[in-house]
């Protein structure tokens, strides 16, 4: 049985570092898929962000997940970033995703670009649809988020965490995982 689990997982991480390199360079793309999304008024007035075009996800009771992206602050790109992390616990599949981590002010960016930036048991996102608004809550139950303008389509700046500064949005590219978390993510950065 152990022989079996540690092969499926190979796979599926396998399947998942390659939808994570398939995507690499596409942070444009990945931008507008969130403005699309609801996320415009943040891209345009945050003080920076973190994009990842895909992040690849597998597990069956210890999973993996594996991207890279990069960062803007003021609409430039600044820097190269990279999150992994590894999970225990309740989890089966495989799935890939998109991620964008808004920085509110200086110091949740300058906590970010530090070196080694981890998200601790408390953390949450916001998983969207693609090309429409936020609808689901941060805890995942599918009701409409307080803080989306369902007028304007947008998502506001409630959806900032008091402590870090950031907020973190998810759009799903494919797969189907029993398990989502952003707890435990560690993110190294590069400035260019």
């Amino acid at each position: 049985m152990k022989n079996l689990t540690t092969w499926v997982l190979t796979g599926l991480l396998t399947l998942a570092a390659h939808a994570v390199w398939a995507d690499e360079g596409k942070e444009k793309e990945t931008v507008e898929n969130f403005r699309n999304a609801g996320t415009g008024n943040l891209i345009d007035d945050a003080y920076g962000y973190a994009v990842f075009p895909s992040i690849g996800k597998g597990g069956i009771g210890i999973g993996g997940a594996y991207g890279k992206g990069a960062v803007y602050v003021k609409g430039k790109r600044v820097g190269l970033t990279s999150m992994s992390q590894v999970s225990y616990g309740l989890q089966l599949g495989g799935q890939a995703y998109s991620q964008i981590i808004f920085f509110k002010d200086d110091r949740a960016y300058n906590d970010f670009s530090s070196g080694n930036f981890e998200f601790g048991a408390q953390a949450s996102a916001v998983a969207l649809t693609a090309g429409a608004s936020a609808q689901t809550s941060t805890t995942g139950s599918g009701s409409a988020s307080s803080g989306t303008d369902k007028r304007l389509n947008t998502v506001t700046e409630e959806q900032f965490d008091e402590r870090s500064g950031m907020a973190v949005f998810t759009i799903a590219k494919g797969g189907l995982m029993y398990e989502a978390t952003i707890s435990g993510q560690k993110f190294k950065y590069e400035a260019l």
